[in-house]
């Protein structure tokens, strides 16, 4: 491309003789003087290119350009002020003067191209049939970036400086491509980066963009997407607008804006490819947005007027420092088409400036507001002049989703940006103590979340008490059981001589009632809060009580057993199975349980257990048996000699009908057997303290089964059926 340009312009400035001849004209009208040193300069004047086609196809089209800018004229005539001004002082160029030829490029990138090749190509205006005029040493081009870049494209390879007053792309600042290009405005990196510290200061997350669609549009909002992302902000859209785009593609970024739900809107767009827009938004009477601009057409005079207000009316947008010029407003003013009635564009400037009224131009003082950076990068701004879209003057918010109260946590919603989500309650056992919050924390394991979500509170310690309603029944049964047991034992001492006790044999009798004393007393050590104490206590006393229970019910069946066989003729078992043998069979059964137990509570002893539960708030407070095996050998012994209680019982079932012991013991082992059966999956099941509580009922049911099966009969007949209580009756002697 630019080997094709530079044989271009050689042909066009080869001599054929000792003169320079033009061989070709853009017959382009310019600002000219002629000077030992040339100062090119490429302004959009006019504002938007016509292209006209001859309907014969040898002729080539004509461009023609309107839309007067008169901003950018007075920039031009800025410019000769500046070179007049240098040449009337000697100090500064002594001998030398500066000459300028301005040329348009009607806002376009081919016309600037065209205008650049024009300057490259020598000046026209000048008489060449003596000699070369100076060759244009720099250039001042052009507003637009992608203007710009064409222009800089064909001067960099000549190694000409151009400098840029409002060419903003970061693309410029390549000096491989663009070697020589220069600009006295930042460029737009450092414009994105202030656009994107504005919309963070006023806390907007969910905005819109409109950029042109060119070079400077598309580099702008790449820039600002890749700064404003990382404060976390959301681009909902991003539509494009061109001076050249029908009115039908203008029609679909207004309706995009209507579809979308966004309140602040940045337009990266130049004057002439946004005003199109403007005229849309305000025909369809669009308010509402908080517009943000950059330094293109906040202060631009054509959208400033009172019909653009009423939609873009406090717009914020970034603008250079102004400084003011000696002398060049008496110069500005003293432009009339009557000094040089040939003078390119002065007649074009006079006509526009009569036609428009002067009130839109004094309207430019009211329409945006400015905001400037100080050192450290924060962007001030004096909210009070200001005219906010939204009412009572109030910053406009602009976000997809509301910020998360606290208690809740953002949910992403799939297929959305990162700033749309929804908000979801915190799962119990977590929180979130602020607003926003991406994650719930959970609780320490003392803790859980209150009903807010928004604070962990101490869990409640649950256990099974004395003074709640199941430990105060749970209490007066296992109460009334001890009672029972001692009014039973007082009963068999006062009958002690009566047939019935005696044939019930009063010692291991006694011995029975007293160990199911001590098992109605075990559950009152189950209740209230677990202590290392309390927890040895309740397993250990639990243990030995019952194996003493269940050792005087085997001693029983022996005996009913042993009388069963002394039936026979010629067995002396019965002799044989004395006192002492019972005695002996009660304490080694029951110092077996005891020799377990003392290994256990030395070994690894039941000690207070807190039971953490995910499910709800409570901490279980429980006592952990410590050593699985000791507690298993505990109940394995304890349900051994039930079994062969049971077993040797039912052996034993077939004697006389009056002398029923064995069949009582059968059916007391059976009800135990069955509690302690069901009590299995009752107690895996059971949360909580209801796990306490299932093996309190455990304990009771199996201790009241006993003491109503073996002695609720003989205290009928002793009470009830005193007649029965006989030694003919006993013996199944008598009839009923």
């Amino acid at each position: 491309m630019q080997r094709g340009i530079l044989l271009f312009l050689c042909v066009l400035s080869m001599n054929t003789v000792s003169g320079c001849e033009l061989l070709g004209r853009f017959d382009m009208p310019s600002l000219f003087k002629e000077g030992d040193i040339m100062i090119g300069g490429i302004f959009p004047i006019f504002n938007k290119e016509i292209i006209s086609t001859s309907a014969f196809d040898k002729e080539p089209p004509k461009v023609q350009c309107e839309g007067f800018d008169w901003r950018v004229f007075r920039w031009t005539q800025a410019v000769i002020f500046t070179i007049e001004e240098i040449n009337n002082d000697p100090a500064l160029l002594p001998n030398i003067s500066l000459g300028y030829r301005i040329l348009n490029s009607c806002d376009s990138p081919t016309n600037a191209l065209r205008a650049a090749l024009t300057l490259a190509s020598g000046a026209e205006e000048a008489d060449v049939t003596s000699h070369c005029p100076p060759a244009v040493t720099a250039v001042i081009a052009e507003a637009g970036s992608t203007q710009s870049i064409a222009v800089a494209g064909i001067f960099g390879t000549f190694h000409v400086p151009v400098v840029s007053h409002f060419s903003t792309c970061a693309c410029l600042s390549d000096r491989i491509k663009y070697p020589t290009f220069f600009r006295t405005i930042p460029s737009d990196y450092y414009l994105a980066k202030a656009l994107a510290a504005l919309v963070k200061h006023f806390g907007w997350q969910w905005i819109g963009a409109i950029q042109s669609d060119n070079d400077f549009g598309r580099n702008g909002i790449l820039a600002f997407k890749e700064k404003v992302e990382k404060f976390g902000v959301c681009i909902a859209f991003v539509a494009s607008v061109l001076r050249t785009y029908t009115r039908d593609k203008f029609l679909e970024v207004v309706e995009i804006i209507k579809q979308s739900s966004v309140k602040v809107i940045l337009a990266f767009a130049a004057e002439g490819d946004f005003y199109p827009l403007m005229q849309e938004i305000v025909n369809q009477n669009i308010t509402g947005i908080q517009w943000i601009s950059c330094v293109a057409w906040i202060t631009a005079p054509r959208p400033s007027t009172p019909e653009i207000y009423t939609a873009f009316g406090g717009t914020l947008g970034f603008v250079m420092q102004k400084k003011a010029i000696p002398k060049l407003k008496q110069f500005l003013t003293s432009i009339n088409p009557y000094t040089d009635p040939h003078a390119p564009f002065v007649r074009d400037f006079w006509e526009n400036m009569v036609s428009k009224s002067l009130q839109r131009v004094n309207f430019t003082n009211h329409f945006g507001a400015e905001v400037y950076f100080d050192e450290n990068g924060d962007p001030p701004a004096n909210y009070e002049i200001i005219n906010w879209q939204l009412i009572n003057g109030k910053v406009p918010t602009s976000v997809c989703s509301n910020v998360c109260p606290a208690g809740t946590r953002k949910a992403q919603i799939q297929g959305k940006p990162l700033c749309c989500f929804d908000c979801v309650p915190c799962a119990d056992g977590t929180i979130a103590n602020s607003t926003g919050a991406a994650d719930c924390t959970p609780c320490p394991k003392e803790y859980w979340s209150n009903e807010r979500k928004d604070k962990c509170i101490p869990r409640t310690i649950e256990f099974l008490k004395y003074h709640e309603p199941m430990g105060i029944a749970l209490t007066f049964v296992s109460l009334l059981g001890a009672s029972v047991s001692l009014a039973t034992m007082v009963v068999f001492v006062h009958n002690k001589e009566t047939p019935v006790i005696k044939a019930s044999n009063f010692e291991l009798s006694s011995l029975l009632l007293f160990s199911l004393f001590l098992c109605f007393l075990c559950p009152l050590t189950f209740l209230g809060k677990p202590t290392v104490w309390s927890c040895m206590l309740r397993h250990t006393a639990f243990g030995v009580t019952f194996a003493l229970c269940i050792s005087c019910v085997l001693g029983k069946t022996i005996v009913v057993v042993t009388a069963f066989k002394a039936t026979f003729p010629g067995n002396k078992v019965a002799g044989q199975f004395g006192h002492a043998q019972q005695r002996i069979i009660v304490c080694s059964c029951t110092f077996f349980q005891v020799v377990i137990c003392a290994l256990w509570l030395t070994s690894n002893p039941p000690y207070p257990h807190m039971l953490f539960t995910s499910s709800n708030n409570m901490i279980v407070l429980e006592c952990n048996t410590g050593s699985e095996f000791a507690f298993y050998v505990v109940m394995g012994n304890i349900g051994i000699l039930a079994i062969i209680c049971l077993i040797l019982a039912f052996m034993a079932r077939k004697l006389p009908d009056n002398f029923n012991e064995a069949k009582l013991i059968t059916f007391s082992m059976l009800i135990f057997c069955a509690v302690w059966i069901t009590f299995i999956p009752a107690y895996i099941s059971s949360p909580g303290k209801f796990t306490v509580a299932v093996e309190i009922f455990a304990i009771l049911s199996s201790a009241f089964g006993l003491l109503s099966s073996i002695f609720a009969p003989k205290c009928y007949i002793i009470f009830l059926k005193p007649e029965r209580n006989t030694k003919k009756h006993v013996m199944g002697k008598t009839i009923n």
